[in-house]
């Protein structure tokens, strides 16, 4: 039975990958409670972050979930978190077999407890993605330099704060400017951490704050889902800066997994055709080996923002 970690009051942020840094980690009791203690040898528990809402995601999870179950032999439990430090403690503590992480989160729980890197996710034959910074199309800032003149007064809207490019890689860039070193203390009228991907696009589309950073690889697939819907994202939303090239999501393993079972896995990703699947994942085309080599310059990136530890 598919469980959802969703916490009350936040559901409309929380939702499939990116839910409110705010909202508190399970304890270790519960997560004995929920996960049955460390990973089971009948249960392979697989957990997803916040990066977009629940809806968008749920009949891709069923279907990953159906996939893994048949692929593995075994039965599978996809596990939605509301937030990220609740997917490192459940792989700091061996809670979970296998987690879908962004590559700052990743590392957080590679530097705390080993966990290690095994696959990702190409987009278009790429396993690159990008951070970018948005603003609705009708204004008049066509580069970041022209959003920041007007900076005192812009609301800005980051994804989560444990978000690689939906926080550190553009708060990096803001901070290196000179106007941004978190939430209190920078030259913009309002920050907030809008919880997911999903969301910040929202916010801008709807006007609701000047400019966010967002994942391009969400953005598109949102876009691409809004156009078969007759929406007009793709017209509402303008990119004024792209960063340098990201390594795509990393599926994560504890530190205790056997190379034998990180090829098992392995396996059974490269056989994932399942649009379904394929969409909640960036619009996937298909999934690649990954290691912790490919995340260095995000590495690099969260130990000058000093980000490599869990939020309190």
């Amino acid at each position: 039975m598919k469980k959802w970690f969703v916490t009350v009051g936040l559901a409309f942020t929380l939702a499939a990958c990116g839910g409110g840094d705010d909202a508190p980690a399970p304890s270790t009791d519960e997560a004995d409670e929920s996960t049955g203690g460390e990973a089971s040898s009948e249960v392979f528990e697989v957990a997803v972050i916040p990066s977009q809402s629940t809806g968008e995601m749920e009949t891709g999870l069923n279907n990953l979930e159906e996939h893994l179950n048949e692929a593995l032999d075994r039965e599978v439990e996809v596990v939605q978190y509301p937030n990220y430090n609740a997917v490192v403690e459940a792989l700091n503590y061996n809670h979970i077999d296998l987690a879908f992480l962004g590559p700052l989160t990743y590392l957080i729980a590679h530097e705390q407890s080993g966990a290690q890197a095994i696959i990702t996710q190409e987009i278009d034959g790429e396993p690159y993605y990008y951070s970018y910074i948005i603003t609705h199309a009708d204004s008049e800032w066509e580069t970041l330099e022209d959003m920041l003149e007007d900076r005192a007064d812009v609301n800005f809207a980051f994804a989560s704060n444990s978000s690689t490019s939906g926080h550190l890689i553009p708060g990096l860039e803001l901070r290196n400017r000179g106007h941004y070193e978190d939430d209190l203390d920078n030259d913009f009228a309002q920050i907030q951490f809008a919880g997911s991907h999903d969301v910040v696009t929202t916010l801008v589309q709807d006007q609701t704050v000047e400019a966010g950073a967002v994942d391009s690889a969400i953005l598109e697939s949102l876009m691409k889902d809004d156009e078969a819907n007759g929406g007009s994202l793709r017209d509402d939303i303008k990119v004024i800066w792209q960063s340098d090239q990201l390594y795509q999501y990393p599926w994560v393993v504890p530190s205790e997994m056997t190379d034998e079972e990180i090829e098992e896995i392995r396996a059974a990703f490269y056989d994932i055709t399942d649009e379904e699947i394929l969409r909640i994942f960036g619009g996937a085309s298909s999934f690649v080996e990954a290691d912790d080599t490919q995340y260095a310059d995000v590495l690099e990136a969260a130990r000058e923002f000093d980000m490599l530890k869990l939020e309190e």
